[in-house]
């Protein structure tokens, strides 16, 4: 069978089960085989039954003493019990509605059995265990592997079925090449995936991890530097003059930059003036002046006789992001306009005409900047705020209106260096890693539901010096149809009884985005006091009056998101207030509500997230355009990471394409990685 076969032809599965393996995004052989564990059991080595520790999984190997006795409880409920010893003690084993069994054990027969022992007061039973006989180990003796299930497959069917999968794929051919294996001293691929998931020891466990890890790492390193190279080698960009000066705006500003701002607008600038097409990732905390930055680099290209994009995720940030604009940047005559979904029909043509005909030299909007009757007459600069993360079609569908634009990718979700070099491979990475110096530190507390009175008085007294509170419910599972359920039910409840003197308005996801917009627009002008909301208002909006933020069951939310949520408030002059509700007695909430109060710094905050809870939650690595892991975990992983951006800028180097011979390979790993983003 090929690696690329249906996995319905694998003995024991069937078209039932595969329908149930594609929940698991199994659909070929291939992917039956690299479908990993995510934990082992070892039921390779016995313990003595009096050293067994209440609540441990063991393995125990015991004498029958009596053959097994049966008892109906009830009509559908019958209990089997099995009493063994081995020279230590005795140990009780209960099944329950295990009919099969009855025949099963001869007294004085050894077995082995691997379950959860209880021990109280030294008397020790195990409930439903599995068990081999003496000479068999189908369920014991070894090492067995767990792995992520769905619904109505069982862990024995599943290795059933994997086993089966690799017998009938045979030897598998390599898929690095062999100077990379022998220097590295990897296993091979084909005894890394017999060992992956049938290992003899630990040991195999880790030298088989460490192969598979490498190898997905190396092909994504080498893939996201042959993307920078398509970008670097076709485009040659524009050269914007030297004689623009930034400094020009900087001089003007009613503020002083940092020098951190400073550092970065240097780097934009160099990118800007060179013929390459600039391709570079603004990363900086909550309120640390990323949309200046852009405003400075946009003032350089309309002054170099070029138009601007900028895209931002919501209408209201592009509203604000306008504001921002206009207030800087219309003394130098520059003309900013504003497309939205809202904008009526007959103003919508007359600005695109406008645009056409080069009237307008800066646009900002949400993705309707991408629709194809928005048509520049010179595009030099693309600006994508937040969420953006382009997906290379979408970069060059905005880039394709222009002639090799600059691009500009701006971000507030602090990444830790390394990952941001995985994430964003593909551009250069810039960083604003200090906040102006008039900003005040966000007071946090945890907090939990013993304390909602005094919670509440606060909240009022804040309300009365003329402050405004933003409250926030997690989303439940994903499902945005229960999120607008709590969120509604929590704003009607403190309507009617906690702030009925107050105006309290919600917004969830279910809204209509015109809806959410005018809410937004009204907290902003001060008419709401009081916003209940799920995680929609994450991004970026600005209300200076807004001094308060309650999240509601914050064990939920992971830590970046906690920050990114926080740095809603603390935009104006006055003392902010971010108070995590937790319910939670878990070491890990408790640890992570500590890190909250303790420190403001997002990159902090991000590393610590990334411990706490590995990378996939972190990034959802989806949203990215990035093909899943399936075995390698960035944080775990650091260590080999580093590793493979070293040899991937080797071989970058020395062979860009991947055309020599002895890279073959590795130019297949990279294709069946990023077959629909990269044509090396």
């Amino acid at each position: 069978m090929h690696l690329k076969d249906e996995v319905k032809y694998v003995k024991g599965v069937g078209p039932n089960r595969a329908e149930l393996l594609k929940k698991l995004e199994i659909r070929t052989l291939g992917d039956l085989i690299t479908y990993y564990p995510r934990e082992y059991e070892d039921r390779s080595k016995p313990k003595k039954i009096a050293e067994c520790v209440d609540g441990e999984e063991v393995l125990i190997e015991a004498v029958a003493m009596h053959r097994l006795s049966e008892a109906r409880i009830r009509r559908n409920m019958t209990i089997y019990k099995l009493v063994v010893r081995d020279d230590s003690g005795v140990c009780q084993i209960t099944w329950f509605n295990q009919s099969y069994l009855k025949n099963k054990f001869e007294i004085g027969k050894t077995y082995r059995f691997f379950g959860k022992v209880s021990n109280h007061f030294g008397k020790i039973e195990m409930n439903s265990p599995v068990f081999d006989s003496e000479n068999s180990n189908k369920n014991t003796g070894k090492i067995i592997p767990i792995y992520p299930l769905t619904y109505q497959l069982s862990q024995n069917v599943l290795r059933q079925i994997i086993e089966n999968g690799i017998k009938i794929a045979g030897t598998l051919e390599e898929s690095l090449p062999e100077y990379l294996v022998k220097e590295q001293k990897l296993m091979e691929r084909n005894e890394a995936i017999h060992k992956i998931h049938f290992p003899g020891n630990m040991e195999d466990i880790e030298q088989a991890r460490y192969r598979l890890a490498f190898e997905e790492l190396l092909g994504m390193q080498l893939a996201l530097l042959s993307l920078k190279n398509q970008y670097t080698q076709e485009q040659e960009g524009i050269a914007f003059p030297k004689e623009i000066k930034m400094s020009d705006v900087i001089d003007q500003l009613p503020f002083h930059l940092t020098n951190a701002q400073r550092k970065v607008l240097e780097e934009i600038d160099h990118d800007m003036e060179s013929d390459k097409s600039m391709n570079r990732l603004l990363q900086g905390d909550v309120g640390s002046g990323k949309t200046v930055v852009s405003i400075i680099a946009a003032y350089k290209a309309v002054k170099s006789g070029y138009q601007v994009a900028i895209m931002a995720p919501t209408a209201i940030l592009a509203s604000q992001h306008l504001e921002s604009f206009q207030g800087i940047l219309e003394p130098f005559g520059i003309r900013c306009e504003l497309l939205i979904g809202s904008v009526t029909k007959k103003k919508k043509e007359e600005l695109l005409e406008r645009l056409k005909q080069g009237e307008i030299d800066i646009l900002i909007g949400t993705h309707a900047l991408l629709e194809e009757n928005v048509v520049f007459q010179n595009l030099g600069l693309v600006v994508t705020d937040e969420q953006h993360r382009f997906g290379v079609r979408q970069r060059s569908t905005i880039a394709s209106k222009g002639n090799h634009p600059d691009v500009l990718v701006m971000t507030a979700t602090p990444i830790p260096r390394t990952l941001a070099l995985i994430l964003y491979g593909d551009l250069d990475i810039s960083i604003i890693d200090e906040l102006p110096p008039n900003r005040k530190k966000i007071e946090t507390y945890a907090v939990t539901p013993e304390l909602e009175d005094r919670l509440n008085v606060f909240v009022k007294k804040q309300i009365e010096l003329g402050r405004q509170a933003y409250i926030v419910c997690p989303l439940v599972e994903e499902n945005e149809e229960i999120a607008a359920k709590s969120v509604i039910e929590l704003a009607e409840k403190y309507k009617k009884e906690v702030f009925s003197e107050y105006r309290v308005e919600y917004i969830h996801g279910k809204m209509r985005p015109k809806e959410k917009d005018q809410i937004m627009q009204e907290f902003k002008d001060g008419k709401i006091q009081i916003l209940v909301s799920t995680t929609v208002i994450e991004v970026g909006v600005n209300v200076p009056n807004a001094s308060i933020m309650i999240i509601q069951n914050a064990e939920r939310f992971g830590l970046a998101q906690l920050h990114q949520l926080r740095g809603r408030v603390g935009r104006g002059e006055y003392q902010s207030y971010c108070i995590l509700k937790y319910e939670s007695h878990s070491k890990v909430v408790k640890e992570r509500m500590k890190i909250m109060q303790q420190t403001n710094d997002g990159f902090i905050i991000a590393e610590k997230d990334l411990e706490l809870r590995g990378s996939g939650e972190f990034f959802g690595t989806r949203q990215h355009g990035l093909p899943e892991f399936k075995i390698a975990n960035l944080f775990e992983d650091l260590p080999i990471l580093k590793k493979v951006q070293a040899i991937a800028a080797r071989i970058e180097k020395e062979d860009p394409q991947l055309k020599l011979e002895k890279n073959a390979k590795l130019k297949a790993l990279v294709q069946e990685k990023f077959q629909d983003r990269i044509e090396i």
